[in-house]
């Protein structure tokens, strides 16, 4: 179960880095970027967010793989 799980949170997290990186380069995020130098919120916490979940599961995949 802990597999599914974790297999589950790196692709989840990879898919998130991707759709924050497609939100950074999106029309919205550049207006956001012209007027307060950074992309919009959404896209910062969908990299931070997939970030977090990629390096969680890859952690305890790895931790899962080594042990058997």
């Amino acid at each position: 179960m802990n597999k599914i799980v974790s297999l589950a949170l790196l692709v989840g997290g990879v898919v998130l880095i991707i759709f924050g990186i497609q939100a950074t380069e999106s029309f919205s995020s550049d207006v956001s970027r012209f007027f307060t130098g950074s992309p919009t919120d959404k896209a910062v916490w969908m990299l931070i967010g997939g970030g977090a979940a990629a390096l969680v599961g890859l952690v305890v995949t790895l931790r899962n793989w080594k042990q058997n």
